[in-house]
């Protein structure tokens, strides 16, 4: 994974000029889960075919250039590690983290999966 590629292909977008703000949303493993337990790692599933729907959806909205996510799934993650990165480019920050807010919300409620290793 790796953010800055992701930052790299927007700017190579060919609708690129249109874009007045890059929003990027980072998750990482953290050491305890919300209920305050501690853990040691998580594993991430995604359903393929409803990421692309949650992205396709959310690239509609007015002023959205493009919408790239990418997850670490399918392994065992240690605390500290990135687990989404999801990238939102549009016209003006009100359109732009909008759609980032939503869209992660969707995709942590529709298209991931995870499961929390415990001490």
């Amino acid at each position: 994974m790796n953010l800055n590629n992701l930052i790299n292909t927007i700017k190579a977008h060919p609708d690129y000029d249109r874009v007045g703000m890059i929003l990027a949303h980072n998750g990482v493993v953290r050491c305890t889960s919300r209920d305050g337990r501690k853990v040691s790692g998580l594993k991430v599933s995604v359903d393929h075919e409803k990421l692309e729907q949650v992205i396709q959806t959310h690239k509609k909205r007015p002023g959205i250039v493009e919408i790239l996510v990418e997850i670490a799934e399918d392994r065992e993650l240690t605390v500290g590690e990135d687990v989404m990165f999801i990238v939102v480019a549009g016209d003006i920050r009100d359109h732009v983290i909008a759609t980032l807010n939503d869209t992660l919300n969707a995709v942590k409620s529709t298209v991931t999966r995870k499961t929390e290793f415990f001490v």
